[in-house]
């Protein structure tokens, strides 16, 4: 077979694990090695700066690319799929699945799953948002079903998702990776004697309905009630309705500032920084595809107290303690486990960290290139 020319839309990434997906099967791995001759990559501008530079890889921007949404969407409709054949693109790898790309063939990422879970839905009540998510899950249902070929990162979205659009051909499930410095982290502190210094614990998410930070924090208050000296680092910012219930909890059960510190933003590599000076990693997100900060926490090897909705106990297995997230009593019970089985805080501080081993980029790049090339042989040996 001759080498194939593979197109890339990243045209609307902007979400930081669409970037780090995007930046680790293009870091990782060399496409040459799979029968690739060119990887012709279109985004913005800033995610193309982000990115080495190989002879393999044609980097493209568009100045509608750096514009609105809608001159974004009209670009992907209208001139994507003629760049891509005057390259000479054999197959089409786009990493959003709300595409308007049309180009034949397409392999589709899905790495969005809020439009398929009524749970999370239902938060938003009737909103603008809820409108907006709903277009989401058309767009999404009819670029699936069009595409040659789906990447689940999980089986349950894999699951949930075709519940909705029918059974797919040429589904393969890819997680995400994790990055070595996450895996290289060293903790130089032992377990706290809480009498003399706190209990650190850490969430990392951005404020939103389904993440449930409001509900972490009246936990804490609890466990301080319950005579743990205990306090929480939230870090991610928010806006709307999930950030004025932040503040609202945070004003009722922590008025003087003495337990919750909140953190809008910190880039990427640092977190491995706030990590190592923490002692419980929380994750309370009720609503995942896959969980990138959650394989973070499990390969920096800390104790993990985490939510037991969507695809956490399949990543996450037997590595941690799991609890309701929208129940403060039952995230109180999980985070007291840890505290006072020091055996169990061992087992899963290791366990997890184990298990995050499966979640490499090269793995992901690997077997994302492979399955990008066999969908193409796949679909010629179908003619």
């Amino acid at each position: 077979m001759r080498r194939l020319t593979v197109g890339i839309d990243a045209s609307r990434n902007r979400s930081g694990g669409a970037r780090a997906h995007l930046v680790g099967i293009l870091s990782e791995v060399n496409p040459v090695n799979y029968g690739i001759k060119e990887v012709h990559l279109w985004a913005p501008d800033s995610l193309l700066n982000e990115l080495e530079n190989h002879s393999w890889l044609i980097k493209h921007s568009s100045k509608e690319l750096q514009q609105s949404l809608i001159k974004q969407i009209w670009w992907q409709a209208s001139k994507l799929s003629y760049e891509a054949k005057s390259v000479g693109c054999d197959i089409m790898f786009t990493t959003d699945a709300s595409t308007f790309c049309r180009f034949k063939p397409m392999i589709v990422l899905s790495q969005d799953m809020l439009s398929y879970e009524h749970g999370a839905m239902k938060s938003y009540g009737y909103t603008k948002q809820r409108l907006r998510l709903l277009a989401i899950l058309i767009i999404q249902n009819y670029a699936f079903r069009f595409s040659d070929g789906v990447i689940f990162l999980t089986e349950y979205a894999s699951k949930v998702i075709q519940k909705s659009t029918g059974l797919l051909n040429r589904v393969k499930c890819i997680p995400h990776g994790v990055g070595l410095n996450f895996r290289s982290l060293q903790f130089n502190h032992t377990w706290p004697n809480d009498s003399i210094e706190p209990i650190r614990c850490i969430y990392i998410s951005n404020t939103e309905m389904y993440k449930h930070q409001w509900v972490v924090v009246q936990a804490l208050s609890i466990l301080r009630a319950h005579g743990h000296n205990i306090t929480l680092q939230l870090i991610g910012g928010g806006e709307g309705k999930a950030q004025k219930l932040l503040n609202e909890s945070i004003k009722k059960f922590d008025p003087g500032a003495s337990f919750v510190e909140v953190i809008d933003f910190i880039s990427h590599n640092k977190v491995p920084e706030y990590l190592s000076k923490s002692n419980i990693f929380i994750f309370a997100s009720s609503c995942e595809n896959m969980p990138i900060t959650l394989i973070e926490g499990m390969a920096s090897g800390l104790p993990i107290a985490c939510s037991d909705r969507g695809p956490m106990p399949e990543v996450l297995q037997d590595g941690g303690v799991y609890f309701n997230p929208e129940d403060y009593t039952s995230i109180v019970l999980a985070i007291e486990k840890i505290i006072y089985n020091h055996s169990l805080r061992k087992y899963i501080s290791k366990r997890a960290k184990k298990l995050s081993n499966k979640y490499s980029w090269n793995r992901c790049a690997d077997q994302t290139w492979e399955f990008i090339v066999d969908t193409y042989i796949e679909m010629n040996n179908d003619r």
